[in-house]
């Protein structure tokens, strides 16, 4: 079955998100996109778990949709009320022509480690309510506060996270999320590791697919030759549910957890699951894409910030790298079929200063 899928969103109990992330405006604004699969966001919240076992029911293994009196009461009233486009349904896989959810959520872990501070972002996924409320029960035993924010920040370390979902269920999936972004990413700049091995170390292995984030098409990621192991996807990271599907993934999957776990290897599941493609913003929309700092309105290529020597001409302080500077830098081109943006062909970019 081909599928489009946003696996990574928030809902309203996230910080700086929109107060109609509810179910059924998630789900009326994936039909009106087109999504077949959406991922719920903020499947640590306990407020927002209980929503959704309030609101939907199981549908294929693994999945959920929104009950039909939920869905029609949403139609008939709040949608109408706020004048929302009217969805089409030829094109629905599912035999109800609606849409399909899977639990996910994003967290955030800060940590030391090697004389440095670590900031990266996860996208999880689990199977059902349980694994959920599992997962839950671990991460308030180990002090974290999760009732806060739907995007929970956590002092543990991202292996040591991957650790806990496995314990609470062995199906469940961890993809590294907008993996380049400078400041909340495994291979960011400002606080990342050099490789997804470094990050997650033994448990490595288990990691399947890796997130581009806005800011990096799969292009850039071919680059990098330490990531030919991974599947590459693309999700919104919506703070709102009109920001669905701003990118997506092409899945040819069963449609089941299993088929959707089979999909997000690098390998593949074979007529289990794979993916097929990835719908992408333009990179250079993504606000990491190029080096820079906000404050200043100052925004460089690789090769000029590197003309500056990092510095940002308003301030002197040094620029954020970016999402370009940081694929170059990590970017094997001895591989075939590797890839480097022709203005970094052959220029040596320096480290802006500490």
């Amino acid at each position: 079955m081909r599928l489009i899928a946003d696996l990574h969103i928030h809902s309203k109990y996230s910080r700086a998100t929109s107060p109609k992330l509810t179910p059924p405006h998630l789900e009326r604004w994936a039909r009106i996109k087109g999504i077949d699969l959406v991922g719920t966001g903020d499947c640590t919240h306990p407020a927002w778990l209980s929503e959704l076992r309030e609101s939907m029911e199981p549908a294929e293994d693994g999945f959920f949709r929104l009950r039909d009196g939920v869905r029609r009461g949403f139609d008939a009233g709040a949608a109408i009320a706020e004048e929302l486009p009217e969805p089409t349904e030829a094109g629905s896989p599912w035999p109800d022509g609606g849409v399909r959810f899977v639990l996910s959520g994003e967290i955030s872990t800060i940590y030391g480690r090697d004389g440095k501070t670590r900031k990266v972002h996860h996208v999880v996924i689990l199977p059902d309510f349980a694994a959920a409320a599992a997962f839950q029960a671990r991460l308030e035993r180990v002090g974290g506060n999760i009732r806060s924010d739907g995007r929970p920040i956590l002092g543990m370390d991202s292996r040591d996270l991957f650790s806990l979902l496995l314990e609470a269920d062995e199906r469940a999936i961890l993809v590294p999320a907008h993996i380049w972004t400078p400041w909340f990413s495994a291979l960011g700049a400002r606080s990342g590791f050099d490789s997804i091995d470094e990050c997650y170390g033994d448990l490595a292995p288990q990691i399947g697919a890796i997130e581009t984030g806005l800011s990096s098409n799969p292009p850039m990621n071919w680059a990098v030759g330490s990531l030919d192991r991974f599947a590459i996807v693309s999700n919104s990271d919506a703070h709102s549910p009109e920001k669905l599907g701003r990118e997506a993934t092409i899945l040819e999957a069963e449609p089941s957890f299993a088929g959707l776990s089979a999909a997000l290897s690098r390998a593949g599941g074979g007529s289990a699951g794979r993916i097929a493609g990835t719908v992408e913003f333009f990179p250079q929309e993504g606000k990491y894409h190029y080096d820079g700092h906000r404050d200043c309105g100052v925004v460089f290529s690789p090769k000029e910030s590197a003309a500056r020597g990092g510095l940002c001409p308003v301030c002197g302080k040094s620029l954020t790298q970016g999402v370009m500077w940081r694929v170059a830098e990590l970017a094997d081109l001895s591989g075939p079929g590797r890839w480097r943006p022709r203005e970094q062909a052959a220029l040596p970019i320096p480290r802006a200063p500490a």
